[in-house]
Order: structure tokens, then sequence, then C-alpha cells
């Protein structure tokens, strides 16, 4: 096994970019709000772990999966995890009641698991990182890109704890939730225009 410092830093910048502006670090930022993160954190590396395993070791068969199947299903994982958070979220006359907060490990684990497995499919991370295995060698992309995905991650779990320290629960929960509907019918438009 030869890893190639540069190759990592390659891989690493270039994922850590393309990964930064994409749904699946709003989706990350919107259960951070609604589960505990460290949880979210171990169940989206976990997937992203899965997904680079993949990518650098049969990157041409994920063009074999169809696109419209991957997409449907990744809509209706937003769309159900935008409506657990709006209903969580409540009316203006729950202010007194407490938010429950979905709790214990494998239940968070799994949740946040399945978002990402299934979300990341064909997507532009996993495209860049099958072309850098080609070219740029195995282990040494496999290494940087983990690294970038599990980063931004973290990143947006980390502001997603900030800002909710800062903004009320159910505040948080509206706007997650709306990011993740937001995020399902983005994923539906593209099933028709991609």
């Amino acid at each position: 096994m030869h890893l190639d410092p540069l190759a990592i830093i390659t891989a690493f910048g270039l994922i850590f970019l393309a990964e930064l502006p994409d749904k699946t670090m709003f989706a990350s930022l919107a259960m951070g709000t609604r589960m505990r993160p460290l949880y979210v954190w171990f169940g989206t590396s976990s997937a992203f772990i899965v997904h680079v395993a993949i990518a650098v070791g049969a990157g041409s068969l994920i063009g074999l999966l169809p696109d419209w199947t991957v997409k449907l299903v990744s809509a209706s994982l937003f769309a159900f995890g935008a409506f657990i958070l709006l209903r969580g979220s409540g009316g203006e006359d729950d202010d007194d009641t407490e938010v429950k907060t979905v709790t214990g490990f494998w239940p968070v684990y799994s949740t946040a698991f399945m978002a990402v497995f299934i979300s990341e499919w064909g997507d532009l991370t996993q495209i860049t990182t099958a072309n850098l295995a080609a070219s740029n060698g195995t282990w040494s992309t496999a290494i940087g890109s983990a690294a970038a995905l599990m980063s931004v991650s973290a990143l947006a779990l980390l502001a997603g704890k900030f800002i909710a320290s800062r903004v009320p629960l159910k505040t948080m929960q509206r706007i997650g939730g709306i990011c993740m509907l937001g995020l399902a019918i983005w994923t539906a438009v593209e099933i028709f225009t991609g």
C-alpha cells in the first residue's frame, strides 16, 4: 500500500470544496438540531466511508444504477425528515411544552446513515472520488476523500450546535424542516430535469 501525501491533499481539497455546498451538508445540519450531533456524525461518517470504498473500488459501476430511482428514494427520505422536523416543531401554542429530541445511538445512527447512504449515490463527490482513484491511487484518494466528507459533516453539525445554542429549538426545527422539504423538492425535480 503506497500513500502519496499530495494525492491525499488533492482528494481532500477537491472533495471538501465539492461537498461544502452539497445537500448532504444541510441534511446533517438539520438532523443535528433534532438528534444527538455525535451520533449523527457517526452515522453520516460511516455512510461516507462506505461510499468512498464503493467509489474507489468500483466507481464505474455507479453509473449502472438507475439515476431516477436513487433520486426518488433520496427525495422520499428528505421529505420524511422534513415531516419529522416540522411535526416536532409544533404550533405557536406549544411554546410551553418540551420538544422531544430523537435519542438512542442506533435509531439516530441508522437514520443518519441511511439518509446519507441513499442520497449520495452518483453524487459529484462520489464520481470525483472514483476519477481521482483511477489517476492518483486508491488508498491515497480514499483517505483524502473520507477525511473531507467527514470534516464537512462535522462542520455542519458544529454549526448546527452553535446556532441551536442561540436560536430556540422550535425555530431551528422549522428551519431545518423547511430546508429538508426544499431538498426533497430539489431532488424530485432533478428526476425530471436531470
